[in-house]
């Protein structure tokens, strides 16, 4: 029988999956920890468990269409219910997008939206009939604005918000509150798998890992339903609201380079 509530965060190998993983274990979640690396995700696991709590792991590719059904699938039938979801996950990469390969773009919309609006269609329905239940998006401070040398990025973050406040307005009232974080430049794999290790963005000010975790985090205990990460990312969003939409992507790409 279940005895502790279970937190399911993808992206679980690395960055800012790891740091989650790690928040709800102290605060003795057991965790289901999901990720396309096994290897790495047992490693965790031992890591975990050793705090007292249960780690699952269960490895996933979520650019595949039919991962998200059979990773519900897998944990109905080991009987694992899920109390919250942490959408982490995600890809991106630095290319204009006449140039870049269709095949890498499509696998992005893939991870960052599709997977993440069925993951959440999934675990929902037995969040609300449980009266219970918390649901984390990661989003990007990239999500207000175009992103010139990054689009589609930019734009599956804009619709992780969008997405995150509609159906968080929607759950009123039924126990489960849903959240989008939205963190700026940060330590993580990201940029270097991105291609944007040398760009203006991350040679600038970069939070680390566990700052930008521990805030979302909060944000989820909290039920916010839009929290950005960092007083600097805070002003440039407010900023960004009184700037015409035209100068902001000019601004945006110079800084893309």
């Amino acid at each position: 029988m279940q005895t502790k509530r279970t937190a399911l965060i993808t992206g679980a190998s690395s960055g800012l999956g790891v740091e989650y993983a790690k928040l709800f274990a102290a605060d003795q979640h057991d965790v289901v920890l999901v990720a396309r690396s096994e290897d790495k995700l047992r490693a965790l696991a031992a890591e975990l468990e050793q705090q007292g709590v249960r780690a699952h792991v269960y490895p996933a590719d979520l650019s595949r269409a039919e991962a998200p059904r059979e990773l519900f699938d897998a944990l109905t039938r080991d009987g694992i219910r899920v109390d919250v979801l942490v959408n982490n996950a995600g890809l991106g990469y630095v290319s204009t997008f006449h140039a870049s390969e269709l095949r890498s773009e499509l696998e992005m919309v893939q991870v960052n939206v599709t997977a993440l609006t069925a993951l959440t269609h999934l675990f929902l329905p037995g969040m609300v009939q449980q009266r219970y239940g918390r649901v984390l998006n990661i989003a990007s401070t990239a999500a207000f604005q175009a992103g010139p040398g990054m689009s589609v990025y930019f734009a599956t973050k804009a619709y992780v918000v969008s997405f995150s406040e509609g159906i968080a307005h929607e759950l009123r009232g039924t126990g489960v509150t849903v959240t989008a974080h939205c963190p700026g430049a940060t330590h993580t794999g990201f940029a270097a798998v991105a291609g944007a290790g040398d760009t203006l963005l991350f040679k600038g000010a970069v939070a680390s890992a566990d700052a930008t975790a521990r805030h979302g985090y909060l944000a989820l205990r909290r039920g916010r339903t839009l929290s950005i990460h960092g007083l600097l990312n805070r002003l440039l969003y407010w900023g960004g609201l009184l700037t015409p939409r035209w100068l902001l992507t000019r601004i945006t790409a110079r800084m893309m380079k």
